[in-house]
């Protein structure tokens, strides 16, 4: 399995990125995508996830209202479209599978197997 993940770059405050990651040599077990992201000297967090299963969607509280993760319907490509962007969301953006989504494994990065190489983002003036 592997993933690829691209769209990162430098963006003013307020305003909008689109992140897109693409899983290749899938089982079909796996129904969860997702979006984490990480800063030096601090965890991983979890973002959103989408389930493709299903098509629910999970969202860390800092992201609700400003970021939207979609899916497409062969269940191999996960999205984040941000916006208003702030400078707290400066990070490397990791997208990643498991076996679904859903509260608890947005918030526990050992349920995901698979992971993709990272890409920059960073929100700045």
């Amino acid at each position: 399995v592997q993933l690829q993940a691209s769209g990162g770059g430098l963006v003013q405050p307020g305003g909008s990125l689109r992140l897109s990651c693409v899983a290749s040599g899938f089982t079909l077990d796996y129904d969860g995508l997702g979006w984490f992201r990480q800063v030096p000297g601090k965890e991983r967090e979890g973002v959103s996830c989408i389930d493709t299963n299903n098509n629910s969607t999970v969202y860390a509280n800092s992201v609700k209202g400003r970021f939207t993760v979609s899916g497409n319907h062969a269940g191999n490509t996960v999205n984040l479209q941000m916006n208003s962007l702030k400078p707290e969301d400066t990070a490397v953006y990791y997208c990643a599978t498991a076996y679904y989504c859903d509260d608890y494994s947005l918030n526990n990065v050992r349920r995901w197997d698979y992971w993709g190489q990272g890409t920059l983002v960073t929100v700045s003036s």
